[in-house]
C-alpha cells in the first residue's frame, strides 16, 4: 500500500514538472510580444546597455524577498503546530512552491501543503490556509508600498479599494469563530458538505491562528520590508537604463511594482502574464518616469526576469530535487 501510495505522488510530481514547459513557453511568447510591439531594434539596444554590474544586486534582494518570505512561512508553520522539520527539507519544500507561480492564480502554490501531507503527515486542510495567509499579507503589503504614489497621483485605487476590502472580509470571517462554527454545525448533515465538515473546520481554525491581529500585523510587516526589497529592485532597473536617480523615483518604483503586482494577480492568468507586463510598462510611461517605449519595455523584461522568472527557476530546481528523492 505505501508502495503504492509512493508510486502515485511521484507520478503527480513529475506531472507537474512536464507542465513547466508550456509555462515557460507562454512567458517567452508574452516576452517576445512585449518586444516587438515596443520595437524590436530599439528594446534590445536598450538592453545592450544595461548596466550589467547592478544585476548581482538586483538579484539579491529578489533573494532578501524570498528570504524573508521563507521564515513567515516558517513561522506560520509554528501557528499551526506542524511537526519539527529539517530547514533543508522546509527550505525544499517551500521553493518548490515558486516553480508554480506560473499557474492560474497561483493555485500551484498548493503544491507545498501537498508535499507537507505527503512527506510530514501535516493534513492538507491545516495546512492550506498558509497559502491563504500568505496572499492576503503580501497584498495588504503591496498596498501600502502603493500608497505613497496612491496619494500622489491618483492611481489605481481601484486594485487597491479591492484588495482592502477583501482582506478585511477575510480577516473578519476567520475570527468569526462563533458564527463559523454555527454555520459548519448547521451543514454537517448536508449529502455533500457534511462528511468533510471535520476538514472545513480543520482549515477555519488554522486560518484564525494565522490571522489573528498579532500573527496578521507581524507578517504585513515581513510583507512591507520583502517586497519593498523587490521594489528598491526595480529601482536599480531603472537607473541601470539611464533614468535619472531621486527619491521620487523611489516611491515611483514602490508604486509602479506594487499595482501591476496586484493587477496581475487579481487577473488570475498564470504569473499575471500580460496584465503585469502591461501595467508596468504603461505606468512607466503615464507617470512620465520615462517618455521612450523602449525604456519601459526594457525595464519590464529585466524586473519580470528578475523577479518572476529567477523565482521559476529556483522553484524548479527545488521541485525536480524533491521529485528525485520521490
Amino acid at each position: 500500500m505505501m508502495d503504492t501510495t509512493l508510486a502515485r505522488d511521484d507520478r503527480r510530481l513529475r506531472a507537474l514538472q512536464r507542465g513547466l514547459p508550456l509555462w515557460l513557453a507562454l512567458g517567452a511568447a508574452v516576452a517576445l510580444g512585449v518586444t516587438v510591439a515596443a520595437d524590436f531594434g530599439a528594446v534590445t539596444g536598450v538592453l545592450g546597455r544595461f548596466r550589467i554590474d547592478l544585476l548581482v544586486p538586483i538579484l539579491a534582494l529578489t533573494i532578501v524577498n524570498y528570504g524573508l518570505r521563507f521564515g513567515k512561512w516558517t513561522y506560520y508553520l509554528h501557528l499551526i503546530g506542524a511537526p519539527p522539520i529539517g530547514r533543508r527539507e522546509n527550505a525544499t519544500i517551500f521553493f518548490a512552491g515558486l516553480s508554480m507561480t506560473m499557474t492560474p492564480g497561483k493555485v500551484g502554490e498548493w503544491l507545498k501543503s501537498y508535499l507537507l501531507q505527503i512527506r510530514h503527515g501535516v493534513p492538507f486542510a491545516t495546512s492550506a490556509p498558509i497559502i491563504v495567509a500568505e496572499r492576503l499579507t503580501d497584498g495588504l503589503a503591496m498596498m501600502l508600498l502603493a500608497m505613497a504614489g496612491l496619494l500622489g497621483n491618483g492611481l489605481g485605487w481601484e486594485i487597491l479599494l479591492a484588495v482592502a476590502a477583501l482582506g478585511a472580509a477575510i480577516v473578519a470571517l476567520s475570527q468569526a469563530r462563533t458564527f463559523v462554527t454555527a454555520v459548519l454545525a448547521r451543514v454537517s448533515d448536508w449529502p455533500l458538505v457534511g462528511p468533510r465538515t471535520h476538514h472545513l473546520l480543520a482549515f477555519y481554525e488554522s486560518s484564525r491562528r494565522l490571522l489573528a491581529p498579532r500573527p496578521l500585523a507581524a507578517a504585513i510587516v515581513v510583507g512591507v520590508v520583502s517586497w519593498g526589497a523587490e521594489c528598491f529592485a526595480f529601482y536599480l532597473v531603472l537607473i541601470g537604463l539611464g533614468v535619472s536617480s531621486s527619491i521620487g523615483l523611489v516611491a515611483q518604483s514602490a508604486f509602479v511594482l506594487a499595482v501591476a503586482s496586484l493587477a496581475g494577480s487579481l487577473s488570475m492568468l498564470p504569473g499575471g502574464l500580460g496584465v503585469a507586463e502591461g501595467s508596468i510598462a504603461g505606468l512607466l510611461l503615464f507617470l512620465g518616469v520615462t517618455d521612450q517605449v523602449p525604456v519601459a519595455a526594457a525595464a519590464t523584461l529585466v524586473i519580470r526576469f528578475a523577479t518572476l522568472w529567477f523565482g521559476v527557476a529556483i522553484g524548479t530546481i527545488a521541485l525536480a530535487t524533491i521529485a528525485r528523492r520521490a
